[in-house]
């Protein structure tokens, strides 16, 4: 008898560790990230539901809530979902889902593959795991494989890079949108801090989209004006400004564009998305 009682229970956990419950109870893998949340995903109808910020940040999609409506959209695609109802709108056309949308922890549980695939996403599931594969972002016909940061301190700097590709078409995008008219270059321009001449740029960040053998496809820079002098010595100077490295050429750009994409990469950072590949900092 003694026997038999440890047969059982190594049975009944084996039986619970197969089972879809529990698989969706690990992290779920997007592009091969392991996303963790503070409300696990879980299986329902037998369709894994996972909370809407998963889809919102790291599948690229921007939600809109009202009410007790969900509203995503990516693209060209347009999702409407409503709370414990199977009723949704799919680019204007009804549709019916397996599974009610519901309140978690405060958190909107959605279903995963209908969103996944519905922005042109693969879901797998294999060996216990969910993997979703996104669209990677592409520049001049050429795969982008990850984006590369870079920043410099008072001493030293940082090198990472961005592996998520909703997040490099999300800050690829905001770059390309936000460019304002072509201007000059300024007089003074560098890494380093100029406080002797009015109308210096600090170069904030550069921003290098790589290809799959790191090679850069697309560069650009963001630089902010010094204030190092009184602001009657600086009216008439943008705030912030873009340098195109492929074209060679400047434009204006603005503060909260550059906010926003920093915004992208903590987010991926804090999703699991950003390797840093240097750190000289002292």
């Amino acid at each position: 008898m003694k026997k038999i009682i440890p047969s059982i229970i190594f049975a009944f956990i084996l039986a619970i560790a197969s089972s879809p419950a529990y698989a969706a109870n690990h992290p779920i893998q997007i592009d091969g990230v392991a996303v963790a949340s503070d409300v696990k995903p879980e299986t329902k109808n037998k369709r894994t539901m996972v909370p809407l910020r998963v889809v919102s940040e790291n599948l690229g999609a921007k939600v809109d809530w009202s009410n007790s409506k969900v509203t995503l959209t990516k693209s060209s695609m347009k999702v409407t979902l409503q709370t414990n109802s199977t009723a949704a709108m799919k680019n204007g056309e009804a549709v019916q889902l397996d599974v009610k949308p519901y309140i978690k922890n405060n958190r909107v549980m959605v279903p995963l593959r209908f969103i996944a695939e519905t922005f042109g996403c693969k879901v797998n599931y294999s060996n216990s795991k969910v993997t979703v594969e996104t669209a990677p972002l592409v520049i001049h016909n050429v795969k982008v494989k990850a984006l590369q940061e870079e920043y410099h301190m008072t001493m030293g700097g940082v090198v990472q890079q961005v592996k998520g590709n909703a997040y490099n078409a999300a800050i690829y995008d905001a770059f390309v949108r936000n460019k304002g008219a072509k201007v000059d270059a300024p007089a003074s321009y560098s890494w380093m801090v100029n406080i002797d001449v009015p109308g210096s740029y600090y170069k904030n960040a550069q921003y290098d989209f790589l290809d799959e053998k790191g090679s850069s496809l697309q560069r650009f820079d963001v630089y902010s004006l010094l204030h190092a002098f009184p602001d009657e010595l600086l009216t008439g100077y943008p705030e912030v400004l873009l340098y195109d490295a492929n074209e060679d050429q400047w434009y204006l750009f603005s503060g909260a564009a550059r906010d926003s994409i920093q915004s992208l990469v903590d987010a991926a950072g804090k999703n699991g998305f950003l390797k840093v590949i240097s750190n000289t900092v002292a």
